[in-house]
């Protein structure tokens, strides 16, 4: 055990750690190449809506905001004052929602995107992976066939552009289904049956998008690693002794293809705020990628870094998870 803790598990917390750290640091450099003040563009919004500081105000007021962001004193100490108020779990208050804290506008959105993006990742894994493996096994099959052909043709699309043309062909041409939010304007979210379907029902276009692209990806995959499998001595041998084809195509096909699917799918969920912000505007769905999308609009810098933060660490909680438990499901991986 100590073995494990000293020669396994600690290198790789101590990757994470310089993930997160070299993470922040670029995080924190980039919002400030930008040429413009966020706290001259604060008191600007002030002013237009009608509001007059003398001078004396008007610098006291500059002093108080430059205090509140985090941009007092020299870019080293501003850098030192971030790691401080992150270790307290404080990243601020947002320039462009002021005074509205940081966390209060990620923790509204963040659920609208571990639901959406997260629910959509898990389904085309499973299809994609399930649909790829029998593909492969029964490659006689038309339906299994045309999928293929299908994947084919949908893998090399962008899911953004893929999104696009559903909003083309369900929301303009046919119009099915809602073309923005993730609720009707004026509505206010209850937690009751009918809120719940209609928010599934705006979130069919966004998450087909994700699914299709998703399935055409790991379904290519899957099938490749288990044509590769299916040759294999061990598969043929359980195939010459009479096993079930069910049992030799999820005992030993997939169950030994499935690896570096798996290694994707950690790599995948870490990705899923990267993969927010383009589908999120496309829709305007109140998500962390509109969310971040609206920081960059307002060079909101506590508000880009808040988000920004959070896909860090799901990248590398993802890339640490997987680390500690790949062991676990491959044999091969052994601590020395």
């Amino acid at each position: 055990m100590r073995k494990f803790i000293l020669g396994y598990i600690l290198p790789r917390i101590g990757q994470y750690l310089i993930v997160v750290f070299v993470g922040v640091t670029v995080t924190f450099i980039v919002p400030r190449l930008s040429p413009s003040d966020p706290v001259r563009g604060q008191i600007n919004r002030l002013m237009i809506t009608g509001v007059n500081l003398n001078p004396a105000e008007l610098e006291d007021f500059t002093r108080s905001l430059t205090s509140l962001y985090g941009l007092e004193g020299n870019t080293w100490e501003q850098y030192l004052e971030l790691w401080q108020r992150l270790l307290r779990g404080d990243l601020g208050r947002s320039f462009s929602s002021f005074p509205t804290p940081v966390m209060t506008l990620i923790n509204r959105s963040l659920p609208w995107t571990l639901g959406l993006l997260l629910t959509a990742t898990l389904i085309s894994w499973v299809f994609g992976n399930l649909l790829g493996a029998l593909a492969s096994y029964y490659p006689k099959n038309k339906i299994l066939g045309g999928v293929d052909v299908l994947s084919q043709a949908i893998r090399p699309i962008p899911y953004y552009i893929l999104a696009i043309l559903l909003v083309i062909f369900f929301a303009y041409l046919l119009p099915i289904f809602p073309i923005r939010g993730a609720y009707p304007m004026g509505m206010r979210p209850t937690m009751t049956l009918r809120f719940a379907t209609i928010v599934l029902y705006h979130s069919i276009l966004p998450a087909l998008s994700l699914v299709l692209g998703g399935i055409g990806a790991w379904f290519i995959g899957m099938k490749a690693l288990t044509s590769n499998i299916i040759s294999e001595d061990y598969v043929v041998y359980a195939e010459t002794a009479g096993l079930k084809e069910r049992k030799v195509l999820f005992g030993y096909v997939m169950r030994n293809a499935m690896l570096p699917q798996i290694t994707g799918l950690a790599l995948s969920l870490g990705m899923i705020f990267n993969g927010a912000m383009i589908l999120e505007v496309i829709f305007t769905y109140p998500g962390l990628g509109l969310l971040a999308y609206q920081a960059i609009l307002a060079t909101d810098y506590a508000l880009i870094i808040g988000v920004t933060l959070f896909s860090i660490i799901g990248v590398a909680t993802a890339a640490l998870i997987l680390d500690l438990v790949y062991p676990f499901f491959d044999p091969r991986v052994r601590i020395r």
